[in-house]
């Protein structure tokens, strides 16, 4: 259950009672169909139908309710929840980017957001003009503008590109320049969803180290991630959204435990009965054996021994299924990648499979050193994403003698062990 935290005796952020209520429109077919009571008057043909109608009926949907919390001045938290828990909208009430349905939230100072790609921009402007224009949304002069201008377009690495109008942006070019003016001009409040995934690896290491000195120098930072590790670096505190509701708030290390215990809990369900999953359905996956099953549903694997991988599946209609491509993605408990497997390697491809069945993966001497991951699994035919399961199981390796010298690896702080010689030159 949430608790409220104490009041603070100078809060830069405070929220009363915070909701959105959205009213989303579902359609229903209407009217009488072939066998239903009433559907063919006297004399007619026993195979008329009235026209069925499609019905629109509104409904509430609450993506945020009942929000209150207080956020001292220089305080970095970080909002951890599945997708759709409510995260962005809390970002998006804050920032003033959208009204709320109940509640108030106060806040004092001015606030720069990084929401979504493109947000504050107009895209026929070049980089030059948008620059300008987002300061001016962030309530800053043209002189502190010009004081800045440098340092951000050397941080968004977009000088070749600075006249051109940003229409013709990457996404990543977008990312890099929206995150270069809101953290460069200095705002007192900083909202960060997670739009850092857009960008490289060498841009996002220096958006982290910015957010870093945003927090250091007093000011607020609001920042929503799917990256644990990320988060219990970065963040002091934390908050966790489940269902549009704030449910535990408290050191980031506790909330991230919390969020992984609640993750466990929702991935206990058999894959086969999954309903949070993407993709056409053209092939379903029914399960992935692992290992050894455990008692508690983790799967049990050993450092250095060979690992199988069985995925089942099934096909929606009865026909070979042609180039199938099927992927497992191993991450630590706090979503750091860890590595891949698949099929698309020379002569590992399925140029063509029977409507169900199953598919072995191999992996000799598992170089996995000991601990608890989560794999997500992933199905594609034809180039088209047929079936995608995110946290579809668990597998917890146990230490084991990777390099045959008698003794055990040990996990130390390492993820993997690698093979290696050594020799004097």
């Amino acid at each position: 259950m949430f608790s409220r935290t104490a009041a603070l005796e100078h809060p830069v952020i405070r929220a009363e009672g915070l909701g959105k209520c959205y009213m989303v429109t579902q359609s229903r077919l209407s009217g009488a169909t072939v066998g239903e009571p009433g559907a063919r008057p006297s004399g007619r043909s026993p195979i008329w139908s009235r026209p069925q109608r499609r019905a629109k009926q509104d409904q509430q949907f609450w993506a945020l309710r009942d929000a209150t919390f207080e956020i001292a001045q220089g305080q970095v938290v970080g909002l951890v929840g599945r997708n759709g828990a409510g995260k962005s909208t809390l970002l998006k009430l804050l920032g003033r980017v959208t009204k709320p349905s109940e509640g108030r939230a106060f806040v004092n100072g001015r606030v720069g957001s990084l929401l979504e790609v493109g947000t504050g921009f107009h895209p026929e402007l070049t980089g030059r003009e948008n620059i300008f224009l987002n300061a001016a949304i962030l309530g800053m002069k043209r002189g502190e503008v010009l004081s800045k201008f440098d340092a951000i377009v050397d941080f968004a690495e977009i000088g070749p590109f600075l006249d051109t109008p940003i229409k013709r942006y990457s996404s990543g070019m977008y990312v890099r320049l929206a995150f270069a003016v809101a953290a460069h001009l200095e705002p007192e409040i900083l909202l960060v969803d997670e739009v850092l995934a857009v960008g490289d690896l060498a841009f996002q290491e220096k958006c982290l180290g910015r957010m870093r000195e945003v927090g250091a120098g007093g000011r607020t930072v609001l920042f929503v991630s799917h990256n644990m590790a990320i988060l219990s670096g970065l963040c002091s505190r934390g908050f966790l959204i489940e269902g549009g509701r704030l449910v535990q708030e408290g050191t980031m290390a506790d909330v991230v435990s919390a969020y992984v215990a609640s993750c466990r809990s929702s991935q206990s369900s058999r894959l086969a009965e999954r309903t949070d999953r993407s993709g056409d359905g053209r092939l379903r996956i029914l399960s992935v054996l692992v290992g050894t099953p455990a008692a508690d549903g983790e799967s049990l694997l050993r450092t250095g021994e060979d690992a199988i991988f069985r995925i089942r599946y099934e096909a929606a209609r009865a026909a070979p299924l042609r180039n199938v491509q099927f992927s497992l993605h191993f991450f630590t408990e706090l979503n750091q990648p860890v590595f891949n497997l698949w099929n698309e390697l020379p002569g590992r491809q399925f140029r063509e499979l029977p409507p169900a069945g199953e598919v072995i993966c191999r992996v000799p001497r598992l170089p996995l050193l000991a601990g608890s991951y989560v794999f997500n699994v992933y199905a594609e035919v034809g180039m088209t994403v047929a079936d995608w399961v995110r946290g579809a199981g668990r597998v917890r390796v146990v230490d084991g003698d990777y390099f045959g010298t008698g003794r055990t690896v040990g996990a130390g702080q390492d993820l993997v062990a690698v093979e290696q010689d050594w020799e004097v030159a």
